[in-house]
This record gives structure tokens, C-alpha cells and sequence, in this order.
């Protein structure tokens, strides 16, 4: 059968069921759904083996990995597909316009046309669902606040509160789709995991404002239905016991009101409650306490600063998830739980990946503080096609961990145990579809720009394969940061003919007026001795990485539903009849289990079969023997505004212009460009990223189509 067919009915499937699924999202607040559409479902599927989990199952979980796995083989079958790049390009033009920034300067960063539709669209089903809730809040009478034991606002804020909190599970709902590197949703909505991360960013600032107020309006409200003017009465009458009125001071008086309210809570078990078959309230502060350990490393302020506690601190969503569940129990924890499960299956199989020790061969140290590492890989793995052998890691020395890796190579060292995930991130040859290729960069900005120039070099040596105009704008602090252009080219290997690459270079020093030398400083080469039992960095999955994942994703959730099955059946069923009888929070752990138990299993079935198939080429690979450095030469000395006179190769140096004491005029080097599109590609600081935004989004030049490559946003 035709793959362009197959590939053609898988898009049309998924996108039905794409569409089915935003209007479950859309019906899900409404009475239709909560009063017709799920109990009709629910007397349908709801059995002895699934229990009352089974609608939430069918509805929510079952369609997003069913896209999931569908989706792989789409990704798996288009890998080779031959299809018309013309007609390709065309689809990509008509979308340039919608991918164009319209906001640059602002909380949300840059943010193109169709993100910020998508982003109103999301808000809008975020607004339609809270108001939806509290449309309902006319139908609080008096006689059911009575029943309560409490006033109609006090239930009516109860109400609120839940609503609050249904309104955050959209949220967490589509939270970690962004993080799931290895997953084929990105790729399918044309997406990269760096690219992503401001999705993530902004799903979780909504999430915890939601969750927090969800959680303030709980305590207010046992606040009050705990008669908190008893506390008050206690207070008074502790103050004037003592002959402390009048000369207590604020922050005391404010101290002992805290503890009383605290303590009168703790008594009436509000806060302490945990449910057997219902909502337990401790689990839910528990994930609350952890969400917002969590959230704070977020903020910039310590993001930036100390990047390790950030990093750290974002494993407390293994609390905020576990306890989520517990809090909410499992039969509503299946609304949220595709975009968690395929982030626990890329998060083991990134695990099982980072198990191996990565053959190093070897590396390359310059004087601006930055580390090159060359490893050995399969010809498999994603990388530049200059070095088939070899995939290269460029390391600036900022924080703590890379001080102490410069350190250690900076010393006598024959070998360093290392161990690598991914590759991750769209492949060099996507940028092909522009004419002229405009690359700014800002300090170590320019690294995946080495990956884009070195793919190109090597296009430019196959005379059917045309190859766009590159220019390179690269902004550095001092004449130490030019050696960073040494890494344009490999660290090993023939020297590459680059008379039939369109390559020119603007470099700007920026901190100094004129060139300065250190012959004290050097570039220095290092050739590492690996152990027989160090292997070529290789992709977890095989060549056929795809394919194996749709293989994963389906086949765990099948074993998932087997173990779930027999356990409700033998064990759960006899004992609660799907009446809600049996414990919340161990169904809860049962179902975890299961899950980890079938991703686990089938992942490392997946990765242990493919190991054992691609073995012969990794012994391969394995015995290449280093080739000897094409030897970095000394520092270079450059003249202002004179073309560089000592890169490895003649024709590089030819390429490159440096410019001492000031900064490119963006504005008029990207108008220059006449090309019909022409691709702005920009690595760097907040601030450049934005001004090239800026420049490209101001309507002068229709031909400007611009990304940004980074990180943070």
C-alpha cells in the first residue's frame, strides 16, 4: 500500500478525532454532558473489570493516546516519504504571515499571530467553563445550605471554589504535552521541545493561580464554617487575661491569631480530612504545598540565579501529580492524565538513555571559557551529515556544573564518564526552504548556528543540492569570544572546500575599540582514552524510533488495561460493587502502579530489542580510532574592519569581516536582504531576540521570516 495514502488517511483520522476532543473539552462544564451525555455513556461501559472509571477512560484518555500512537506512525511512515517540496514550500509561505511575531515586548515575550490566537482561544474555553459553573450558583436555595449546616454564601463559596478547581484541570490537562520531548504531538502540530517550553511556562502560571485560589476559597471557607469568631472571643480574652490590651505589639498579636485560627482548624478536622471514598483534603494541600515549592523557582529572579535549585525543585511534580490524584481520585485523574503519560513514557526512556556510559573522543578548549565535546555516534543519530561519526556538544562556562567541567578538562585527564538524552530539536536541513539564511547570534548564541553551517558545508559539496545565501551575524563581548568562529568547523578530519558556500560573516566586538592578543592563551586540544565499554551515543529507539514509540504508547496502555482490569475484577469489584465503597486513595495507588508497571515493561522491551539489533554497528563505531586534531591554531590577532587573516581555512577567513566597538544595525542589514524569503534566525540574549523581532514583525519587509531559538522566552 501506498505510504502518501496511508500517511493521508491517518492525517484526516486524527483530525477528526482532534476535533472530537475540543468539543468534549468545549461540553464539559454544560449539563448536557454532566446530565445526559456521561451517564448514558456510563451505563454502557461501566463493568465489573473497569469499574467507574471506564467512562472518563473512553472519553478522555483513550482518544489522545489513540492520536498518540497514530501520530508516531504518521512521523514514522513521512521519515523517507519523497514528497513534493514545492507544493510543500507553498503550504509553508501561507503560513508565514500567521507565524510572524505580533507581540515582542511584554510578560508573554514573542509571541507570533497564530500563537496568540490559539492563546485567546484557550482562555476563552478557560472563561466558558468557570462561567458555566457559576451559572449554577442560582440554584444554592436555603433549604439545601440548611441541610449543610451552613449559610447560602458559605455554600455558595464552597461551590466556587470546586468550580475554581475543575477550571485549573483544563489547565494541568494540556501542561506537560509541552515537556514530552520524545512525543509525537510537537511534531504533529509542526512544533520543537525548545520552542515549546513557553507553552509549558505559560499552562503553568494558570494552573497555579487557579489551584492557589481554588485553595484560599477552601480555607476561607472552613475558616468560617468553623466558627472563627470563637477564635476571635479566645484572642480578646487571652489579651485582656494577661493585661496585654494596649501593649501587645502588631506582629504578637498577629502571631497568636495565627495559631489560634491554625490550631481551632486542626480541631474540627476540616484540613485534616481525608476521605475514604471521596475528595481528601490533605492530599489536595499536600499537591497545593508542592505545586507552589515548585512554582516559586520559577520566577526569573531565581531561575537565572541559581539555575540548580530550579532544576531541583521541578521534581516536586512527582508530589504535586501523586497526591492530585489521591486528592481527586482516579476516575476524575483520567481527564488529565494523556499529556502526564506520555511524559512518564519519554521521562523513562530518556532515564533508560542516560543509563549508558557515551563514548568521548574528544575535545577542544578556548580561551573564552566554552568546551566543545566530541562524541562518538551511530549513523543513525541525528547530527550535521559533515561528521556521520561524530555528534559535537558546545558548553559556555556560566554556572557551577559547567565552571567545574571546564576545571576538569582544563587538568591532566585521560577519559570523563559521560552520559547523554536526546538528541532533541528539529533537524539543520528544515531552514533549506528559504532562499537567504540570516543568522544573529549574541555571544554563545551562535551554537546552533555551528549545526546549521556545517550541514550546509557539506550540501554545498553535492552539485544537484542547492544550498541558500547565509549570512552570520555574530555579536561577542571581546576578541577572546571570536575563537568561537573556530568551531564553525569540525575539530577532526579533511579540510572542508567551502568555494561553493554562499557564507558570509559580520562579527561585532562590542567591549573593545581595537583588536588585542594573549599568547598566553590557546586553544588546546584534548584526545580522551574511552573504555571498551563506552558506547557511540545512539537513539534509544533505534533508526525506527517512530514506529517503536507507537509500538509503546499502544501496547503499554493495552497492558494497562489488562492488569487494571483483573485487579478491579478480583479485587476491587468484590469488595465495592461500583457503589464507591472501596478506599479512593488505594484504587487511586493500584491504578499508578499499573501504569508504571506496563510503560515500564514495554519501554524496556522496546529498548533492550533494539540494542541487541543495532549492536554490530555500535562495535563498529566503537573501534574508529580518533583522527588527530586539525590543530586549533594560537589566538588570533584581527584588525578593525579588516577581514580575518588566520581561520583554519583560507576560504572562512575570507568570508569574515570583524567590526570593533559597536553593534550591527539590524535594521538596515536585514532590509538589505531582497531575497523573496529570506529566514531570520536569531540565538542570543532577551533583548536581541526582541529587537530582531521587532524589526521583522514592523510590516516594512514582507520577506522577513522570523524564529527564535532559545530556551526561556
Amino acid at each position: 500500500m501506498d505510504s502518501r495514502f496511508v500517511r493521508a488517511t491517518i492525517r484526516h483520522l486524527v483530525t477528526v478525532i482532534f476535533l472530537g476532543i475540543c468539543m468534549m473539552w468545549i461540553m464539559a462544564p454544560t449539563n448536557t454532558y454532566l446530565q445526559k451525555w456521561r451517564p448514558s455513556i456510563s451505563k454502557k461501559v461501566v463493568s465489573t473489570y473497569f469499574g467507574t472509571q471506564a467512562p472518563s477512560m473512553l472519553i478522555w484518555t483513550f482518544p489522545v493516546l489513540f492520536v498518540a500512537s497514530l501520530g508516531s506512525l504518521y512521523l514514522h511512515l513521512g521519515k523517507n516519504s519523497n514528497q513534493d517540496a514545492s507544493k510543500s514550500n507553498e503550504k509553508k509561505h501561507r503560513r508565514a504571515l500567521w507565524r510572524k511575531p505580533v507581540l515582542v515586548k511584554g510578560p508573554l515575550g514573542i509571541v507570533s499571530g497564530i500563537e496568540l490566537a490559539l492563546l485567546i482561544m484557550f482562555i476563552a474555553l478557560l472563561v466558558w467553563s468557570l462561567v458555566t459553573y457559576l451559572r449554577r450558583l442560582h440554584t444554592i436555595t436555603p433549604k439545601e445550605a440548611a441541610k449543610e449546616g451552613v449559610k447560602v454564601w458559605e455554600m455558595k463559596l464552597c461551590y466556587v471554589a470546586v468550580w475554581i478547581g475543575l477550571t485549573g484541570n483544563v489547565c494541568l490537562a494540556f501542561l506537560f504535552y509541552p515537556v514530552a520531548r520524545g512525543s509525537s504531538v510537537l511534531p504533529l502540530l509542526g512544533l520543537t521541545s525548545e520552542g515549546s517550553i513557553k507553552y509549558h511556562i505559560w499552562l503553568g502560571h494558570m494552573t497555579m493561580v487557579l489551584f492557589t485560589i481554588h485553595g484560599i476559597c477552601y480555607i476561607i471557607y472552613w475558616a468560617v464554617t468553623g466558627n472563627i469568631s470563637e477564635v476571635i472571643n479566645v484572642l480578646y480574652y487571652i489579651i485582656t487575661r494577661q493585661n496585654l490590651k494596649g501593649n501587645i505589639s502588631l506582629l504578637s498579636f498577629f502571631f497568636i491569631f495565627f495559631w489560634s485560627s491554625f490550631f481551632s482548624l486542626v480541631l474540627r478536622l476540616h484540613m485534616l480530612k481525608w476521605s475514604h471514598s471521596h475528595i481528601s483534603n490533605v492530599a489536595g494541600e499536600i499537591a497545593l504545598l508542592g505545586g507552589l515549592g515548585l512554582w516559586a523557582a520559577t520566577f526569573p529572579q531565581i531561575r537565572r540565579k541559581t539555575f540548580e535549585l530550579f532544576f531541583y525543585a521541578h521534581h516536586l511534580y512527582i508530589i504535586f501529580v501523586f497526591f492530585f490524584i489521591l486528592h481527586v481520585g482516579i476516575d476524575y485523574t483520567f481527564i488529565m492524565l494523556p499529556g502526564f503519560y506520555l511524559f512518564i513514557v519519554d521521562r523513562y526512556l530518556r532515564f533508560l538513555q542516560s543509563r549508558t556510559s557515551v563514548r568521548l573522543l574528544s575535545a577542544r578548549l578556548l580561551p573564552c571559557n566554552v568546551v566543545e565535546l566530541n562524541f562518538a555516534k551511530t549513523h543513525v543519530s541525528s547530527n550535521s551529515n559533515m561528521e556521520p561519526d561524530k555528534l559535537s556538544v558546545i558548553i559556555k562556562s556560566e554556572g557551577s556544573w559547567s565552571t567545574k567541567l571546564h576545571q576538569m578538562l582544563s587538568s591532566p585527564i585521560e577519559r570523563l564518564d559521560v552520559s547523554i538524552e536526546g538528541p532533541y530539536g528539529p533537524q539543520s536541513n528544515h531552514f533549506l526552504r528559504h532562499d537567504t539564511i540570516v543568522m544573529v547570534s549574541g555571544g554563545s548564541g551562535i551554537t546552533p548556528f555551528i549545526s546549521i553551517i556545517r550541514e550546509l558545508i557539506f550540501r554545498s559539496k553535492i552539485s544537484q543540492c542547492k544550498t541558500p545565501d547565509m549570512i552570520l551575524i555574530a555579536v561577542f563581548k571581546s576578541s577572546l569570544d571570536l575563537t568561537m568562529l573556530d568551531l564553525l568547523l569540525p575539530m577532526t578530519g579533511s579540510p572542508s572546500d567551502l568555494s561553493n558556500l554562499k557564507l558570509h560573516i559580520e562579527a561585532y566586538v562590542t567591549k573593545e575599540k581595537e583588536p588585542t592578543t594573549d599568547n598566553s592563551k590557546r586553544v588546546r586540544s584534548i584526545l580522551f582514552k574511552p573504555l571498551p565499554t563506552d558506547k557511540p551515543m545512539a537513539p534509544i529507539l533505534g533508526p525506527n524510533s517512530w514506529f517503536w514509540l507507537a509500538a509503546i504508547i499502544s501496547s503499554s496502555f493495552i497492558m494497562f488495561l489488562i492488569l487494571i482490569g483483573i485487579i478491579t475484577r478480583f479485587y476491587i469489584y468484590p469488595r465495592d460493587h461500583n457503589k464507591y465503597e472501596f478506599s479512593a486513595s488505594t484504587k487511586a495507588v493500584l491504578n499508578v502502579l499499573a501504569i508504571c508497571v506496563s510503560i515500564a515493561a514495554t519501554a524496556s522491551a522496546a529498548v533492550f530489542w533494539n540494542k541487541k539489533q543495532y549492536s554490530r554497528e555500535a562495535t563498529q563505531v566503537q573501534n574508529i580510532e580518533g583522527q588527530a586534531p586539525l590543530g586549533s591554531p594560537n589566538l588570533r590577532a584581527y584588525n578593525g574592519d579588516r577581514e580575518l587573516e588566520s581561520l583554519p581555512h583560507q576560504s572562512l577567513a575570507q568570508a569574515t569581516k570583524v567590526h570593533y566597538g559597536g553593534r550591527p544595525d539590524l535594521k538596515r542589514m536585514l532590509f538589505e536582504r531582497k531575497g523573496e524569503s529570506v529566514g531570520v534566525l536569531v540565538c542570543g540574549p532577551k533583548k536581541l531576540r526582541h529587537d530582531v523581532a521587532a524589526i521583522c514583525s514592523s510590516g516594512l519587509a514582507d520577506n522577513l521570516h522570523f524564529e527564535s531559538i532559545s530556551f526561556s522566552w
